[in-house]
């Protein structure tokens, strides 16, 4: 048999997956905790691109420009796959929803850099230049910590000019294979799931290891868990489902062998017909309650309302005959609107107006619901979601019904009832998310 001669080209790949695979054993030794990460994409030479570029499943990868850095600076291949790796942890791929997409890429580039600026391991170390040093002062200074969509923000503020800097000073992968735009209805997809679990097994092997004190450490578990919020905001609308049975055909309960051994014998009459209905568990009448005070604005009420009614919209989420009742409150209830479909969620925001501004107290928009509830207004009603800053007059009796309060802000935990859920929101996470 005669032998294969090695090509150019396959020597090149063969080698620059011997250069990834030294890469992954420098971080992990200054690393411990991320070796779960580490071992999630496959690599694969590509001959499109001229550095690492990620898609959260395949690790894509110029061999000749592997070979080349590691020769002279392996440390800067160091830090660039850690660059690709921390993105995905962050989830930066698919939480980018309909942000201006340039601006979200230089956004977790600069997140994702002042991270690994700031693990001070010998592994990724490096002298911090001057544009850095300015630019994580003044994030620093905005005292909302540093994430994405916090960078985003700060980058919204800046000239044409300081982005186009701001990007190429922060430059390191490619970001071609990124989805180009968030799911509407927020699907999990099969790579964002692993690189979710990903995350939690890092969290806990951190603080098993006692990893996590140090200032590089700690903005790594901070980045992490505000990748996940979004995902937790629906995992929490979750607990207000209901079972209750709904027509459709439901392949469990369908024992496809009797209905074609009809088929075959008497034409076109089948022994057993499709089971057309089944148990789900679901929203139906749900109740949204936004604080119009003076201290909450109309752009996070909005973006609130746009992020819940994503999550409502999903298939798999609501009933097909359900209401939300949508109140705007502050210290009495100021307006009312039912939503029963998609169309007439796009006529509210298309005409969207706040209407408020007073004191805030919450007990108001309990009253009404009670009032709705005697007059008989709710199916079903699933449960209460009040989205507020938290500086109000709570209810001094528990509702009939699954409440929680979702706040913007950190809240007095010793003042809200024991009766009511509660949930700490990202302002990143409502302020942006379009319908």
């Amino acid at each position: 048999m005669k032998e294969h001669i090695m090509t150019e080209t396959e020597w090149e790949d063969q080698m620059a997956c011997k250069v990834l695979a030294y890469t992954k054993d420098a971080l992990f030794v200054d690393l411990r905790y991320m070796g779960r990460a580490f071992q999630i994409m496959t690599p694969q030479a590509d001959r499109q691109i001229t550095t690492l570029a990620a898609d959260g499943e395949v690790l894509h990868y110029s061999s000749e420009q592997l070979i080349r850095v590691f020769q002279k600076n392996d440390k800067y291949l160091n830090r660039l796959y850690l660059h690709s790796v921390l993105h995905c942890l962050f989830q930066h791929l698919w939480i980018g929803g309909q942000r201006e997409r340039l601006l979200w890429h230089i956004a977790c580039d600069i997140a994702v850099e002042y991270v690994i600026d700031h693990l001070d391991k010998p592994a990724v170390q490096r002298i911090l230049g001057w544009t850095r040093e300015q630019v994580y002062g003044e994030l620093e200074k905005l005292g909302s910590g540093i994430s994405a969509a916090v960078v985003y923000r700060y980058l919204q503020e800046k000239d044409q000019e300081m982005v186009r800097k701001l990007g190429q000073e922060f430059f390191a992968d490619d970001h071609r294979y990124w989805p180009k735009e968030e799911h509407r209805q927020a699907m999990p997809s099969p790579a964002r799931n692993q690189w979710k679990q990903a995350a939690h097994q890092i969290s806990l092997e951190q603080k098993r290891q006692g990893d996590d004190s140090e200032k590089g450490q700690r903005l790594l578990g901070q980045q992490m868990k505000a990748g996940q919020r979004r995902r937790s905001y629906q995992e929490f609308l979750k607990k207000f489902a209901v079972m209750r049975e709904e027509l459709k055909l439901d392949p469990d309960e369908f024992d496809l062998s009797y209905y074609t051994y009809g088929l075959q014998i008497y034409g076109n009459l089948p022994l057993v017909e499709p089971v057309e209905s089944s148990e789900v568990k679901k929203i139906q009448d749900f109740v949204v309650v936004v604080d119009t005070s003076y201290s909450t604005s109309g752009e996070l009420v909005q973006g609130f309302l746009q992020e819940t009614f994503q999550i409502l919209a999903g298939q798999d989420s609501f009933f097909r005959k359900a209401r939300v009742w949508v109140l705007q409150c502050d210290e009495t209830v100021q307006k009312e609107d039912v939503i029963c479909s998609l169309e007439e969620l796009d006529r509210l925001f298309d005409h969207f107006e706040i209407y408020g501004g007073g004191g805030t107290d919450f007990r108001p928009a309990f009253t009404r619901v009670q009032e709705l509830l005697e007059q008989g207004a709710f199916d079903n009603l699933c449960g209460l979601l009040y989205f507020t800053d938290g500086k109000g007059v709570y209810p001094g009796e528990k509702p009939p019904y699954k409440t929680a309060f979702l706040f913007l802000e950190d809240y007095e935990e010793e003042k809200v009832p024991p009766w009511a859920m509660r949930m700490r929101i990202d302002e990143g996470q409502v302020r942006y998310n379009e319908y």
